[in-house]
């Protein structure tokens, strides 16, 4: 895949010393236009997988810590996908995620406050061929805030986001309609724009399944 992106800039591009810069140019737009209308697909065809008619099957709260006294509290809905995979003893699932979320930053002086509306694809896996009450996901996802995020030495370019998601949860109950897991966020633009540095939460979540 890398090469094929490798090679879409090159079409572009004239051969030469003097291009490397703009091949490398290139070739980054390339790869976070794929990431991107792959997150679109995803979402898009995650929606299609959860319910025809898109009502909502639960709720989630989340609350999140970043650095530097940052943290984040956020609240979703939940669609679980009908798509099921089983591969030898480990079963595959998915649940779309759509979510507001409040941020709150420590600027040079004062607190400074975000808004953040996101629509995030989970992948999940479960071992004991789906029976076990554990699982492991990760998702990547479309987000937008509300002014440009700031904190004390980082400031964000754009308000259009990725999320990158990785987690460890476990169900509550054997019905399964509650559960509770911690999840490693990561947020930022994929490099369209620079600056990008990104931010990071750790989150601690609950979810009901109506």
């Amino acid at each position: 895949m890398t090469a094929f992106f490798h090679f879409c800039a090159s079409a572009v591009l004239p051969g030469g010393r003097g291009n490397i810069a703009a091949r490398h140019l290139a070739h980054s737009k390339v790869m976070n236009t794929a990431r991107f209308l792959l997150s679109a697909s995803i979402a898009t065809l995650s929606l299609g997988a959860a319910a025809a008619d898109l009502r909502p099957a639960g709720v989630f709260v989340e609350g999140g810590v970043a650095q530097q006294s940052g943290y984040s509290l956020t609240a979703g809905l939940l669609w679980p996908w009908s798509w099921r995979r089983d591969f030898g003893h480990t079963e595959l699932s998915g649940v779309t995620e759509a979510y507001v979320s409040h941020w709150s930053a420590r600027g040079e002086s004062q607190r400074h406050g975000f808004t953040q509306v996101g629509l995030l694809p989970v992948i999940r896996m479960r071992l004991d061929a789906g029976r076990s009450p554990w699982f492991l996901e990760g998702g990547i996802g479309l987000s937008y805030m509300d002014n440009l995020y700031r904190r004390q030495n980082k400031e964000f370019s754009t308000r259009f986001n990725f999320v990158d998601v990785v987690g460890v949860g476990r169900n509550l109950d054997p019905d399964r309609r509650r559960e509770v897991s911690l999840r490693f966020s990561h947020i930022s633009n994929g490099g369209i724009k620079e600056p990008n540095p990104g931010e990071n939460f750790l989150q601690l979540r609950y979810a009901f399944l109506f």
